[in-house]
């Protein structure tokens, strides 16, 4: 029986919404999929292509890196294009690179495409959440952020069982090619659905935009290459490119009634607390799951084909958790909220750290949902602190600051795990856990800070 006429509207709306929400949960899902994924193959690249497992680590960084340096450009782009545009050429090229990532011959060559990734991720990524907010009404943004949460959560965590699998059967390459089909029809599903918002017309800041690549590029190249130990020369030449960009950057910026490096919202408290919560608690869960594949394989001594399994539990726990902590979100502090989720997480990596070869697989399974639990008690509510304490108008600039966090806390996680193995030798993969637990005690202060803030606004 056909819905009555009155109903017509009401009914496509909510058909498109969902349609439009698929899209961008399918993107989303693809560009954390991928990192996932190659965190886990990165023993495997490394052996494949003849590399040090500390060099192969670049094929992490560099993804995140060309990420980072792209999203607050790509996000400016957006106000002028439109995040729809931005959203399906970023796919249109990210799948392109996929196909160039599968088809690598050598490292650097590999290296390279995964940077070409990183651009295509980066456009979508720095709309993700505005069109989220775009999607859902203001009085269920929590469940939105909540659902894409989850998404993000489930796709970061469940990307080593994906691995394992694939990697059971197949070379590394087709980790790679499985985006080609997948991001087709997310392409198709966006161009169908997505809304269209008119652009703002302000035109678009290039030199800002290349001060901001070279200012967020350099300071990641530059931790990176720190951690590698490289030469102290390049490393501080990083620096002061790094430093030397931001004060341009600032400059050029000044007074801008929508900067690029969104400081304006950097100087609301609960935002910027939010963003160092962020920040901290990603590079905790970078510094794991770049770790745990050589943890379980060289420390724990288990089979590589066991490692996607037993990182498993982090993936199921932090899919049952996110949905409910994205509704209780909406009726609890976000601080509070993620002070206890972070806490969580932090015992459940120390505890890992202090696995042994003996530890039986049920010790393994528990300690990893217990990061889960943490981690997603925690995502959810920071998601919906974030956006909410920005304005509409700046739905953008909040939504590339939330993959801003969360990128460079995943870089910084993947740069400082190549220091601890290089300073530690076998013993890295422990040190990397045991820094990741320190982390997300350091995020737990920032998320509680919220409360005082909260409580004196």
């Amino acid at each position: 029986m056909s819905p009555p006429p009155s109903a017509q509207p009401a009914l496509t709306t909510w058909v498109g919404n969902r349609r439009a929400l698929v899209a961008v949960l399918m993107a989303v899902s693809l560009a954390t999929l991928d990192s996932s994924i190659t965190n886990t193959a990165l023993p495997n690249i490394a052996a494949s292509l003849q590399a040090r497992p500390a060099a192969s680590i670049w094929v992490v960084i560099a993804y995140q890196l060309a990420v980072v340096a792209a999203l607050l450009p790509f996000a400016a782009l957006a106000d002028r294009l439109g995040a729809r545009r931005i959203h399906l050429g970023g796919m249109a090229f990210f799948v392109v690179a996929s196909l160039a990532s599968a088809l690598a011959w050598s490292l650097p060559v590999l290296v390279a495409a995964r940077a070409l990734q990183g651009l295509g991720a980066a456009a979508m990524m720095s709309v993700n959440i505005a069109l989220v907010r775009q999607i859902y009404p203001p009085q269920q943004l929590g469940r939105g952020v909540g659902l894409n949460a989850l998404v993000v959560g489930v796709s970061f965590a469940v990307g080593p069982t994906v691995a394992s699998t694939l990697l059971a059967w197949l070379p590394w390459p087709w980790l790679y090619a499985l985006n080609l089909p997948l991001g087709l029809l997310a392409f198709a599903v966006g161009y169908a659905s997505l809304p269209r918002t008119a652009p703002r017309g302000q035109p678009f800041d290039a030199q800002a935009a290349l001060l901001t690549a070279l200012t967020f590029g350099a300071m990641l190249a530059c931790l990176a290459t720190a951690a590698q130990r490289s030469a102290p020369l390049l490393v501080l030449a990083l620096a002061l490119t790094a430093l030397g960009c931001g004060s341009l950057l600032l400059r050029r910026q000044a007074g801008h009634a929508a900067p690029m490096l969104p400081v304006d919202l950097l100087r609301r408290p609960l935002f910027a607390l939010s963003v160092a919560t962020s920040m901290s608690s990603f590079a905790a869960q970078g510094l794991a799951f770049v770790s745990l594949p050589f943890f379980i394989e060289t420390v724990l001594q288990r089979p590589a084909v066991q490692t996607g399994f037993l990182i498993a539990p982090w993936a199921i726990v932090v899919a049952a958790a996110a949905p409910l902590a994205g509704r209780l979100s909406e009726r609890y502090p976000p601080g509070l909220m993620g002070g206890i989720g972070l806490l969580l997480l932090g015992g459940g990596l120390a505890s890992l750290a202090l696995l042994t070869p003996e530890a039986s697989t049920p010790a393994i399974v528990l300690r990893m949902a217990l990061c889960g639990l943490g981690f997603g008690l925690f995502q959810s509510p920071n998601l919906n602190a974030l956006m909410s304490s920005a304005p509409p108008e700046r739905s953008s600039g909040a939504s590339a600051m939330v993959a801003m966090a969360r990128l460079n806390g995943q870089a910084i996680g993947a740069a400082l795990v190549a220091l601890c193995f290089g300073l530690a030798g076998a013993r890295g993969p422990v040190w990397a856990l045991g820094l990741g637990a320190v982390l997300a005690g350091v995020a737990a202060l920032a998320s509680l800070a919220r409360l005082r803030v909260a409580a004196a606004a």
